[in-house]
């Protein structure tokens, strides 16, 4: 995976390539277009002749290899082969998943409609658990060989080290978030520790509420696998939890309930959740750090570039260190 810091990397891709794209991979579209929410890829719906619009990604250039996007789209259409409930791409007319037109690899999935999950709700949390369970079930039976492992450096050392060095930090800030981020890592390193070595597995690895579509009477559809890497299997539970600790027990309760009807959990992972929590606020800034020069992130996260940001963020570290400290959750009474 690359440096994607290319300056206004979709500068060319305006509606008539979009259009001409869809075409040239075999769609007669009919020139509705609607560009949606997406910042890392740019996704689109568009509308065609003989059917449902269809959702067209473009992948953000220069950051994954034509191998990677490759085992995305293999994973993707292996989970759908078994019922689970993905939005797997679709066969192109010409032939395969990936196309490429005026130098954008794009990819074109069917269109969902859904709401976000209620994850206050533990039947809703349990049904989520029944497919994550099934998802890693298949996702244990053979390692990614060309997209990466969620690790501490990627995650965290390299991305903290690219905010200090490229001058985002304010100087007056600086020396206090270095020392912050310094221990928040030692503090991840700890968790990994306590854990031993847990088993990584093929994972959605950003699963989050966006990025599930419920459909009443059908449960969760899982979407945008871009982030999909080699993980312990609690990247993809942990973000379903919030609230105080007494709520995070009782939904990870529910969570587990559904996911070991499919798939043994090791219980150790759970010493990972705070930590892979802050690997995740650390990566975010350097994520927005390395987009910079995409014109949609300065209007997207306009606070970014202002000493405000950054002392919440160093105070939400602190918070981090704080909470790494304490007793995993499955250490609370009653909560299986």
């Amino acid at each position: 995976m690359t440096d994607a810091t290319t300056q206004q990397p979709y500068a060319d891709l305006n509606p008539d390539t979009v259009l001409d794209a869809l075409e040239a991979a075999g769609f007669v579209v009919d020139g509705r277009l609607l560009a949606l929410n997406s910042f890392e890829n740019r996704v689109y719906q568009v509308g065609v002749d003989d059917g449902p619009p269809v959702i067209a990604k473009f992948y953000r250039p220069a950051r994954w290899s034509d191998d990677a996007i490759a085992e995305e789209h293999a994973f993707c259409r292996e989970l759908a082969e078994h019922e689970i409930p993905v939005v797997a791409p679709l066969d192109l007319p010409g032939g395969g998943t990936l196309a490429c037109h005026a130098g954008y690899r794009f990819a074109v999935f069917p269109r969902r409609g859904g709401r976000a999950p209620e994850l206050d709700r533990s039947d809703t949390l349990e049904w989520i658990g029944r497919f994550m369970g099934r998802i890693h079930a298949l996702g244990a039976v053979k390692p990614y060989q060309h997209r990466p492992q969620l690790d501490i450096r990627s995650f965290g050392d390299e991305p903290a080290a690219y905010v200090l060095d490229h001058g985002f930090v304010p100087p007056e800030l600086e020396k206090v978030y270095r020392g912050v981020v310094a221990q928040a890592l030692d503090g991840v390193r700890a968790a990994f520790e306590r854990a031993g070595e847990v088993k990584r597995i093929r994972t959605h690895g950003d699963c989050h509420v966006g990025n599930m579509l419920w459909v009443d009477g059908q449960g969760p559809h899982f979407v945008d696998f871009d982030d999909s890497r080699m993980a312990p299997a609690i990247q993809d539970l942990w973000m379903l939890l919030s609230g105080d600790r007494a709520d995070r027990a009782r939904q990870l309760g529910d969570v587990l309930a559904g996911y070991e009807e499919f798939c043994d959990f090791d219980l150790r992972e759970l010493h990972l959740i705070e930590a892979l929590r802050t690997l995740r606020l650390i990566h975010h800034s350097g994520w927005i750090a390395r987009r910079w020069q995409d014109p949609a992130f300065p209007v997207a996260f306009p606070w970014f570039d202002t000493p405000r940001y950054w002392e919440a963020r160093i105070l939400e570290l602190r918070e981090q260190i704080a909470v790494m400290d304490e007793a995993p959750l499955w250490l609370v009474p009653g909560m299986r």
